[in-house]
């Protein structure tokens, strides 16, 4: 949401930014270049909400509220008039002191309403202005991060909590018709329950059609932002994950020219890489189904034609996705809308 700010009507509005949390890096040293007023303020309830009242603020957006139950406090009072959140944690707040949910007009369905206690606004597009990452030539080998030089790469870079047991199958379904495929996972955080259940979940999956996960999944740990770009352009193939789709990686392995393979799911938050898709205009790798999501995966690996020509057609239309302002004008026009007296 960093966009919002580096693109905002500074005629118009005046911007005052909170860092509630005990960090200060690079992305926070920008959120204080782009805004009028900042504070530091960390894990101090009483402080954090004492300055917002000063500031006589008219309207307050809070970037995610489900993240932290800092955020979830502050945002359960009504600090001003009208209060937003965003789909930097796509689920709805349920709070009655949050007033709007800020969201994309492409990664909602229909009825999407229904899904909300506040009041649905849809932004243009992805509702975002993400600017299109400077990606350094990679230094990494494909052995350095344990990868088989001539195996065709399929890049899962999601949470684990995002895959569902249910899905498991469908790594092993590509690998039955792809021997030479390898999964890359990226254990967050590292060496938890959860990773060595999900080991076991996939060696079930791959035993179910007689192989050996070990041979095609490699789960990674952590990765220094560096190799995280190294990891991408040592990849073929990009796969989203189900009913809670990637954001900030989809945007990443575009941008790193993966083919993005995607099934929409009935919510906004499994959307996100088909509302990307759509603004970009490469729709090829939308999947209607799990069937056909396998299919997609599968024949970006045997048809290597094919997979350029979509891997061309994404670098070719770049500029419809990154940098994208459209979104600013329709968020200052409901700013200034809202804060109008009915």
């Amino acid at each position: 949401m960093i966009g919002w700010l580096r693109h905002h009507n500074h005629n118009a509005f005046e911007i005052y930014s909170y860092n509630v949390r005990d960090c200060y890096d690079q992305l926070t040293q920008e959120y204080r270049n782009h805004s009028d007023i900042f504070y530091q303020i960390p894990d101090n309830l009483d402080a954090i909400c004492q300055q917002i009242d000063a500031n006589k603020l008219h309207i307050l957006v809070f970037l995610d509220i489900g993240m932290q139950g800092l955020m979830t406090q502050l945002a359960g009072l009504r600090l001003a008039p009208i209060q937003c959140t965003t789909w930097g944690h796509p689920v709805t707040s349920g709070l009655p002191t949050v007033d709007y949910f800020l969201s994309s007009d492409l990664m909602e369905p229909d009825q999407a309403q229904d899904h909300y206690s506040e009041t649905l606004i849809r932004l243009p597009k992805i509702g975002i202005t993400y600017p299109r990452p400077a990606i350094p030539a990679p230094v990494k080998t494909r052995p350095e991060f344990g990868l088989r030089e001539d195996a065709v790469v399929y890049l899962m870079s999601q949470l684990l909590c995002k895959l569902l047991p249910q899905h498991d199958y469908i790594f092993a379904a590509i690998a039955h018709q792809v021997p030479q495929a390898q999964f890359v996972f990226i254990m967050r955080p590292a060496a938890t329950p959860v990773v060595a259940q999900f080991r076991q979940r996939l060696q079930q999956a791959f035993a179910s059609y007689g192989l050996d996960s070990d041979r095609s999944c490699v789960l990674l740990p952590p990765q220094t932002q560096a190799d995280y770009w190294d990891l991408n352009q040592r990849s073929d193939i990009f796969l989203d994950s189900f009913s809670w789709s990637g954001g900030h990686t989809t945007l990443d392995a575009i941008a790193c020219n993966l083919p993005v393979v995607t099934c929409p799911g009935a919510l906004m938050r499994g959307r996100h890489s088909y509302a990307i898709l759509k603004t970009l205009g490469v729709t090829e790798t939308i999947a209607q189904t799990e069937v056909d999501y396998i299919n997609i995966a599968v024949r970006l690996a045997q048809e290597t034609d094919w997979r350029q020509q979509v891997v061309a057609k994404m670098r070719d239309r770049a500029a419809h996705l990154y940098d994208d302002t459209d979104c600013i004008a329709a968020l200052e026009s409901f700013y200034q809308q809202a804060i109008k007296p009915s």
